[in-house]
């Protein structure tokens, strides 16, 4: 049986094409990389989203995977990451239905996404501050589209 919260996330679920813009990494500054994301229920208790970036000129696609579950005893959504580097990290989570967040404060770094949800697009924008939080910068734009 699906806890109620839990529930909330199934508009998540999907295939989606992916659209990384506007990083500051990225060169040209206005270059588009396409990628694709499904979002899928493991068991009852946990949504997994695994998100591809296509590589180019040969280089291989990099890929992410979310695991989204809940602590009910702290009313709390969780978040393990990984990714094709090897790094793992752990994001406290919101979600209300239409707006969606991420969030660590670790010592090497604070990040963040924030997203608006509707049933066919998500819109977000990951960010990062390396002042523990009093200044951010964006670090790309990522839309989501069913």
């Amino acid at each position: 049986m699906r806890n109620e919260a839990m529930e909330r996330l199934d508009v998540l679920v999907g295939s989606w094409r992916t659209t990384l813009s506007d990083a500051w990494f990225l060169e040209p500054p206005d270059r588009k990389v396409p990628g694709s994301a499904t979002i899928e229920w493991l068991g009852e208790a946990f949504v997994v989203l695994r998100w591809t970036m296509d590589g180019e000129d040969g280089q291989a696609a990099s890929e992410m995977v979310l695991v989204l579950g809940r602590s009910d005893t702290r009313d709390a959504y969780t978040a393990l990451y990984h990714d094709e580097r090897g790094v793992c990290r752990v994001f406290a989570m919101t979600f209300d239905g239409t707006n969606w967040s991420l969030s660590r404060e670790d010592p090497d770094m604070f990040q963040r996404f924030v997203a608006e949800v509707e049933p066919d697009r998500i819109t977000g924008r990951w960010e990062a501050s390396e002042d523990q939080g009093s200044t951010w910068r964006k670090d790309f734009d990522l839309v989501f589209e069913k």
